[in-house]
């Protein structure tokens, strides 16, 4: 049975635009079950309230959605830890291509395990820093959309970001709402990786403070020299 959290996110995607049916509401339910189940012996998620979840990870998500611009074919999500954005994503659109990247051991296994039991396809989990990933031809520069949530400041998640996205593609990054200051500090980074700062975009979710969504475009490729090596990008971040 559809539960009251599970009929407010339908409500407020349909509102969106964003059609869900039948057994993509059930496809949520189990991975807002299997998340809590996981969640007591790996730390996912501090967010263990079944509304909460839906809320501040599934709708959060989901609303990369309205800013992806053309239909993508392919996304890759870096550092998705329990999968979000990349899954709830995936949820939507099963024709997407997902590559899912998370280096922390515990955190793809849960990917790999939720990945199964909620029977998604052409999703690839790579235990991988995205510094490693981004010079590995297989993934440089091969994506339609590049997300990544509660990763790192903005100038350090562009490096991460734009050198695994295509030219013409976006890079989406959901953020809390004092960003001014971090994406200032961002310009010459953005820039310099062959990205254009495309809008800031708030998002207003039910019962949570408001968020943003920063929207990044790739209208150059990114110099070889990025990323850099392993640490450097949070270290030293580009200024």
């Amino acid at each position: 049975m559809p539960t009251v959290a599970m009929d407010e996110l339908l409500k407020i995607a349909t509102s969106w635009g964003l059609h869900l049916n039948q057994r993509q509401i059930e496809q949520f339910a189990r991975y807002s079950v299997e998340l809590r189940a996981w969640n007591t012996r790996v730390n996912l998620t501090s967010i263990t309230d079944e509304r909460e979840i839906v809320v501040r990870h599934f709708l959060d998500s989901l609303r990369c959605a309205l800013s992806w611009g053309d239909a993508p074919s392919c996304l890759i999500d870096v550092g998705s830890g329990a999968g979000f954005p990349g899954l709830p994503l995936k949820i939507l659109r099963p024709e997407l291509r997902v590559t899912l990247v998370e280096s922390v051991g515990k955190k793809a296994a849960f990917l790999q395990h939720i990945v199964a039991a909620l029977d998604l396809h052409d999703v690839t989990v790579v235990t991988a820093r995205a510094e490693v990933v981004g010079r590995d031809p297989q993934h440089r520069e091969q994506y339609d959309v590049v997300t990544a949530r509660a990763v790192a400041e903005l100038a350090t998640l562009a490096e991460y970001c734009l050198p695994l996205c295509r030219i013409g593609g976006r890079v989406l990054a959901p953020k809390g709402s004092n960003v001014d200051d971090e994406i200032a500090r961002a310009h010459v980074a953005i820039a310099r990786l062959g990205g254009h700062l495309v809008s800031i975009e708030p998002v207003a979710l039910p019962g949570v403070e408001p968020r943003t969504l920063i929207v990044i475009a790739k209208i150059a490729p990114t110099p070889a020299a990025y990323p850099r090596a392993v640490g450097i990008p949070a270290k030293r971040p580009i200024r």
